[in-house]
């Protein structure tokens, strides 16, 4: 099996996901980390950029502390998934903070990206 087998896919607040066999973070915490995610979509992303199937760039504005926030959940998610490259930038803001992820995989990890990517623009809709 290569690391860009799937395990089954779990359903969360409407939308599957499918969890690599790459990923390390233990099966009953997976659905925490994800709300984690779906929570920061939804309070803080502003818009969404598909670059490629391999690349997206998340547009961030929240309270202080987002950036914090941020690269710490990117920090963990990189650390159980090594597939993810996360880059967090900190950009001006009139007001709280603005943050850009510029998150990234191997294309073998692309329907990986595509859902991340699927849950960020939903979040940013809400």
């Amino acid at each position: 099996m290569d690391g860009a087998d799937s395990a089954p896919a779990f359903e969360e607040a409407g939308m599957s996901f499918t969890v690599p066999d790459a990923c390390t973070l233990p099966t009953a915490e997976r659905p925490l980390r994800l709300a984690e995610f779906d929570e920061l979509f939804a309070t803080a992303v502003r818009e969404v950029d598909h670059v490629d199937a391999t690349h997206a760039r998340l547009h961030l504005n929240g309270p202080a502390g987002l950036t914090a926030r941020v690269r710490d959940l990117a920090a963990r998610e990189a650390e159980c998934c090594s597939f993810l490259t996360f880059t967090v930038t900190s950009q001006s803001a009139t007001a709280g903070e603005a943050v850009v992820i510029e998150i990234e995989v191997p294309a073998a990890y692309a329907e990986v990206l595509a859902s991340f990517a699927q849950r960020a623009d939903a979040g940013a809709k809400s």
